[in-house]
C-alpha cells in the first residue's frame, strides 16, 4: 500500500557531497519511521539513518556528523544530506518506511565514492 521511489544516487570524489530523496506515497499510516539503509557487495544490510514523524533522529555511528536524515510530512518524503564522504560509503542505499505492522522497501540507488 506504500510505494516509495528514490533518487540523488551518482559517482562523487571523497569529501564530496550527495542528497538522496525518496517519496512515499499510497496509504500512510501514522506514527512511522522513515529511513535510509544500505549494503555493499558482499556486506549486511544497515541502517544508516532514520527520522520519526515527529522529528526523532538517529544515526549509525560511522556517519555522525556527516549526514543529515529529514522529513517533509506534508510532501511524505524523506532526504539523505550527504557530506564529507569517504570511500567505505558505497553501497546501495535503500529508502524504507516502516509503521507498527509492516515495513516496504524502495528499489535502490547506488552511491560510489570513488577518486
Amino acid at each position: 500500500q506504500v510505494q516509495l521511489v528514490e533518487s540523488g544516487g551518482g559517482l562523487v570524489q571523497p569529501g564530496g557531497s550527495l542528497r538522496l530523496s525518496c517519496a512515499a506515497s499510497g496509504v500512510i499510516s501514522r506514527p512511522n519511521t522513515m529511513g535510509w539503509y544500505r549494503q555493499a557487495p558482499g556486506k549486511e544490510r544497515e541502517l544508516v539513518a532514520a527520522a520519526t514523524n515527529s522529528g526523532i533522529t538517529n544515526y549509525a555511528d560511522s556517519v555522525k556528523g556527516r549526514f543529515t536524515i529529514s522529513r517533509d510530512n506534508a510532501k511524505n518524503k524523506v532526504y539523505l544530506q550527504m557530506n564529507t564522504l569517504k570511500p567505505e560509503d558505497t553501497a546501495v542505499y535503500y529508502c524504507n518506511h516502516r509503521t507498527a505492522s509492516i515495513g516496504y522497501w524502495g528499489q535502490g540507488t547506488q552511491v560510489t565514492v570513488s577518486s
